[in-house]
């Protein structure tokens, strides 16, 4: 099939951050985009902004008019969040409407152009939007799908030149449900595969074999820029490529002379000549390795050094990703989008080394019974960074509960001096009752809808 074939794309689950990114690319491409989701958020109202006819309701006659009359010229993209009995779906599939994963869609989409494909169990949101971001800055015929609202460009679709065949396409490749077995990269990144989604694969070399899998797709004589701590697990035995290792301290291109001022990182980058004081626009220590990666893959594209450095240093970073929301003297507030215990140790861990002497408070909501269940010892061990923990209840996103499994099994393992429970009615009365210094929210699930009043009572409370 051809997706030029269709006049109409219509979503179901429009709101999500992968299939909102989709709608945008079809909207520039000047189709009619309209969708159901569950509910009304920030990014479904841009979306209508933008021209998008968008429903909340999961009723067959707000489907729109031309979707239902027009099945021959309609594609339907729907996301596995979408639930079995969902009745705009059924209806759909009876009728015999072409209906896609967004996975497949990307695949399809990306089959004609060169693709830069980022893959890990955390990083990739950032490092793509990193790549991305050079290219543009370096002015580039390019398309970035991404999982996050950058904020330079204040959109998760980042689009620069006309779409030609020399257009490059960046993507997240999502491990989730093995979507990224439907890409076939040029160059491919991959920064992790801690054990993750033991929904879906049941265990963690489940995950791996996965892993490789995606990389026997990268085309023959393509790229793979790999973290040194999985390029023996993942790369062993694949020579249709050429491998590029990199890490903090040592592989092929890493880290050297890091320095910290104001909170952001200074660094020499070894393995592309003599490339000294690059200054990143973001936090985190693990953004450096995100940016080494970056600067590979742009490398590899025949983007100067100069220019790299360049996009660094302007690279503002990801809505909810090491996202300062308030930074006074009195009190610092960060938000974090981190959800497996690996990335929320590294978090911690830039958080508490960035501000040593302060008091970290940290608001955790569990995103997934299972993802509780599988790793609870981890979470208990990265949370026990926290000097005050407030721990809410678990978001079950898709998942119905698991009988034992609550948040209340991670805090006898938990060993920061003071941790409480909470729940989403009482967390603000019982933040207002500390003494705040450095506060953080960390988690996937709807902890966002927290930020605002979170700020307030900051900025109030502190008068920052």
């Amino acid at each position: 099939m051809k997706i030029e074939q269709y006049d109409n794309i219509y979503f179901l689950g429009i709101g999500g951050i992968g299939m909102s990114a989709l709608a945008r690319w079809f909207m520039k491409k000047g189709l009619k985009v309209s969708g159901y989701d569950r509910t009304a958020t920030t990014l479904t109202a841009a979306l209508e902004a933008e021209g998008m006819a968008i429903h909340y309701d999961d009723n067959v006659t707000s489907i729109p008019a031309e979707v239902r009359n027009q099945k021959d010229k309609t594609l339907v993209v729907f996301t596995p969040a979408i639930p079995k009995d969902h009745r705009e779906h059924a209806y759909l599939k009876e009728q015999g409407y072409t209906i896609l994963k967004r996975s497949e869609v990307l695949g399809l989409i990306t089959k004609g152009y060169k693709t830069i494909g980022v893959a890990g169990t955390h990083g990739k949101t950032t490092t793509s939007s990193m790549v991305s971001h050079i290219l543009h800055t370096a002015g580039r015929n390019m398309v970035g799908f991404l999982g996050g609202i950058t904020t330079n460009y204040r959109s998760n679709l980042i689009m620069q030149g006309d779409v030609t065949p020399d257009t490059t396409v960046v993507v997240e490749a999502d491990e989730f449900d093995r979507s990224f077995l439907r890409l076939f990269p040029q160059i491919a990144i991959i920064t992790s595969a801690d054990a993750d989604h033991l929904d879906i694969y049941g265990d963690h070399n489940a995950l791996i074999t996965s892993f490789r899998d995606y990389i026997k797709q990268i085309n023959t004589g393509g790229a793979l820029i790999i973290h040194e701590s999985v390029a023996d697990q993942l790369a062993a035995g694949m020579d249709h490529v050429t491998k590029y290792v990199y890490s903090m301290s040592r592989g092929q291109f890493f880290a050297g002379n890091i320095t910290a001022s104001s909170g952001f990182f200074e660094f020499d980058l070894h393995g592309l000549g003599s490339v000294e004081h690059v200054r990143l626009g973001v936090p985190g220590f693990h953004n450096i390795e995100n940016a080494i990666a970056a600067s590979v893959a742009a490398h590899l594209c025949g983007v100067p050094t100069a220019t790299i450095v360049e996009a660094l240093g302007s690279f503002k970073g990801v809505k909810r990703r090491f996202e300062y929301i308030v930074k006074g003297k009195k009190v610092v507030y960060v938000d974090d989008y981190a959800h497996h215990p690996t990335e929320i140790e590294a978090f911690l861990r830039s958080m508490k080394s960035m501000y040593p002497e302060r008091k970290l408070t940290v608001i955790f909501q569990p995103h997934l019974f299972s993802r509780t269940r599988d790793f609870a010892e981890g979470f208990s061990t990265s949370l026990s960074l926290a000097d005050e923990l407030l721990l809410m209840d678990i978001y079950p996103a898709r998942e119905l509960p698991i009988p034992g499994v609550d948040a209340d099994m991670l805090m006898k393992d938990i060993t920061s001096p003071v941790k409480i429970r909470c729940s989403k009615n009482d967390l603000m009365d019982k933040l207002a009752s500390l003494d705040l210094d450095v506060v953080v929210t960390v988690g996937a699930g709807d902890i966002d809808t927290f930020i605002e009043p979170i700020k307030k009572l900051v900025e109030t409370k502190y008068e920052v």
